[in-house]
C-alpha cells in the first residue's frame, strides 16, 4: 500500500514539475502562452508561482522565483513521501 501511495505522489510531483518547466520555457517564445495549452498551463501553474514571485524579486530580466518554487515543490514531495513511510511504514 505504501508503495502505491509513494508512486502516486511521485507521479503527481513529476507531472507538476514538468508543467512548470514547460511553462517557463513557453515564456521565451512569443505568443505561445496565448495558445490553449499556454492558457491551461497558466491556470494550473500561476497560482503556485505567484507567492514565490512576491518573495523573490527578479534580478534584471531574470526571474529566479520558478527555481525557488521547484525547490519548494521538491521539498514538499520529499516530506510527504517521508511522512507516508513513517505513518504506513
Amino acid at each position: 500500500m505504501v508503495g502505491t501511495l509513494l508512486d502516486v505522489v511521485d507521479i503527481i510531483y513529476r507531472i507538476y514539475y514538468w508543467m512548470i518547466i514547460i511553462y517557463i520555457f513557453m515564456s521565451w517564445v512569443p505568443n505561445v502562452r496565448e495558445s490553449f495549452i499556454g492558457e491551461f498551463l497558466g491556470k494550473m501553474v500561476e497560482p503556485y508561482l505567484a507567492p514565490f514571485r512576491r518573495i523573490v524579486p527578479p534580478l534584471g530580466m531574470i526571474d529566479f522565483s520558478p527555481i525557488v518554487a521547484l525547490l519548494a515543490l521538491w521539498l514538499a514531495s520529499f516530506g510527504l513521501k517521508s511522512l507516508l513511510i513513517f505513518v504506513f511504514g
